[in-house]
Formats: structure tokens, sequence, C-alpha cells
């Protein structure tokens, strides 16, 4: 019996809409040997409370339509930056100017990255 593998692309994406989370981008780090992850998908919060309840819905989210639980998650200390670790897709939530700071996005520049339109 073999166990099917979910992209969980779109269901992150739409935890993330599903709380207003905003500037949703992915790194694709596929082709790079040395990355801790496959991919990362990374989206801000206005908040701390707001970067909370993202991540809370990206969780429950992935949980209640696939039962997918995330090996592990951090940040929910200060509410800055919380990621939450699927294996090879590591979900990064982020207040902007902590973002800003830590800027993956240039960190990774030789991924592939995709941004995805926030809706209104």
């Amino acid at each position: 019996m073999t166990e099917k593998t979910i992209d969980i692309l779109p269901l992150v994406i739409e935890g993330i809409r599903e709380r207003k989370g905003r500037k949703i981008t992915t790194v694709d780090m596929s082709e790079i040997d040395t990355a801790a992850a496959r991919r990362f998908i990374i989206c801000e919060g206005t908040s701390t409370q707001h970067v909370a309840a993202v991540a809370d819905s990206v969780r429950e989210y992935l949980l209640e339509k696939e039962h997918i639980k995330p090996y592990n998650y951090d940040g929910y200390g200060n509410s800055q930056w919380i990621v939450i670790d699927y294996g090879d897709t590591l979900v990064h939530v982020f207040l902007p100017e902590t973002r800003s700071l830590y800027d993956l996005e240039d960190l990774w520049s030789d991924a592939r990255i995709t941004d995805y339109p926030d809706e209104d």
C-alpha cells in the first residue's frame, strides 16, 4: 500500500487567506542541494495578534482538510515571526518589519521565487 503524497501549497495558501494574511511568496529551493527545506512559504500579518491568527489558521486548515499536523512550530512567544515545520515545507508568518529584516527571499535569491496576489 502506497501513501498518497499531498502538495500542501494550496492548503497553506488557503489557510493564510482565511485570516487575511498578505504578501504570500513561495521560495522553491528543490534545486539547491544545501537548502534546509525544499520550499518556504512566506507571508505577513499586520500585528502580532494577526501573525498568530494566520499561523493558527494554517495549522487548523491542514489538520481539518487533510489531517496533517506540523512536525513543530515556534515563535508564538512574541509572534513577530512564527515558523511552522511541515518537513520539506516551512511556513513563515512575519510582521512586515521582521520579514524585511531577515529578508529570506534575498537570502535564497538563487531559488525560484513566486509571489501570489493579495485577495481583498
